[in-house]
């Protein structure tokens, strides 16, 4: 994980902090806030239980806004390569926040509402996204910061079954859609999505009912309190992209692999920042490309690592890198030269002096297992 705390600088905490320390959670500055790593089970444990059960983690940290207006769709549509006009109501997008340099402020997730948009930001680009917004959004929408909520992640293959015995309806909602429920009889807002690459739901609630929800959801034996040590993992097996990491504003969509994020009405009509560039890589490619990596032995790749050729030839740098539990060994995303970021082609890690043997792999290291109505 990114986002290096300065010691000095006095750290937020979320609705849930008592509840986090009195389940044991090992407290760490993480975007300005004060967050839980891991919680005594530990990370490869927490990591395996989302696999193969179901977790529950604390993001509050994310920021949480509401565009008012019936135009917010057609407003943020103008700072961002995703199709949000063609949105419904209650379904939801991945999205991002452009430059005119086509490089990435932001990534985020949007849901159409009745009346607006609800969007969902990094923590540590809250500052930077929000005074973006004010200033290019227009005078049509309103933009409403949604302080003091919280917003946890129930995630795995038994989250649906344990959602759904507080809240029947949940069970049945598609992949990427919101629904307004009661959650043994708490008003949250649901979404069926998530950052593991498992089934399960990201939920919106006032922060006086969060801890009430946190310890409905946790007496079912099926679900476990886990940090974000374990998040990362999870997220990196899922070959998913962390701000300030594998994407950042020297990054563009197409050199992530996000191409998928640029649909074909955006690319013939443009008209979001960094369009010319962004459409000109997706069709014609870029000179570097985020890959997969499986270095050999079991010592993992940290970010930061320099990526050369067999011959030494600096090619590109790792920038997530940790010991997958799911995989049973070392796993890693970076970009390399798009010449050299064909699955299998050998590569060497370059940690104090030497060169550990690796290859391009396949993303996603372990398989998505999305809920498909």
């Amino acid at each position: 994980m990114s986002d290096a705390q300065d010691p000095a600088e006095e750290l937020k905490t979320t609705p849930l902090d008592a509840l986090n320390r009195e389940l044991g959670g090992r407290m760490v500055p993480f975007a300005g806030y004060a967050m839980p790593v891991q919680f005594p089970a530990g990370i490869i444990a927490e990591h395996n239980q989302t696999r193969e059960k179901a977790s529950l983690f604390d993001v509050s940290h994310m920021g949480q806004l509401r565009l008012h207006g019936e135009s917010a769709a057609t407003a943020l549509e103008r700072l961002v390569p995703g199709n949000l006009e063609g949105l419904k109501p209650g379904r939801m997008r991945y999205s991002m926040l452009t430059t005119d340099a086509g490089t990435i402020i932001d990534d985020l997730m949007v849901t159409r509402e009745v009346g607006g948009l609800f969007v969902v930001v990094n923590a540590s680009r809250f500052d930077a996204d929000l005074p973006h917004m004010e200033a290019n959004i227009g005078s049509d929408v309103e933009i409403e910061v949604l302080g003091g909520r919280a917003l946890v992640a129930l995630q795995g293959p038994a989250a649906s079954a344990a959602l759904a015995d507080l809240a029947p309806d949940a069970g049945a909602m598609p992949f990427m859609s919101s629904l307004a429920l009661s959650i043994g009889g708490i008003d949250a807002l649901v979404n069926r999505s998530g950052y593991t690459g498992e089934d399960g739901y990201e939920i919106s609630v006032a922060g006086a009912d969060a801890e009430g929800l946190v310890k409905k959801l946790l007496a079912d034996e099926r679900v476990e309190a886990a940090g974000l040590g374990a998040r990362d993992t999870l997220r990196l097996e899922a070959g998913l992209c962390l701000y300030g990491q594998d994407i950042d504003d020297t990054t563009t969509p197409i050199e992530a692999g996000l191409n998928w994020t640029v649909p074909k009405r955006r690319r013939e009509e443009g008209g979001f920042p960094g369009a010319d560039i962004i459409i000109d890589q997706w069709e014609n490619g870029a000179a570097r490309k985020l890959v997969g990596i499986r270095p050999e032995g079991r010592a993992p790749a940290r970010t930061g690592t320099e990526i050369t050729l067999a011959d030494g030839t600096p090619i590109g740098m790792v920038t997530s890198g940790a010991f997958g539990p799911t995989i049973g060994g070392p796993v890693a995303m970076g970009y390399v030269r798009f010449d050299a970021a064909e699955t299998g082609t050998k590569l060497e890690l370059q940690v104090r002096g030497k060169g550990n043997p690796a290859a391009v792999a396949d993303l996603p290291f372990a398989s998505h297992r999305y809920f498909k109505a």
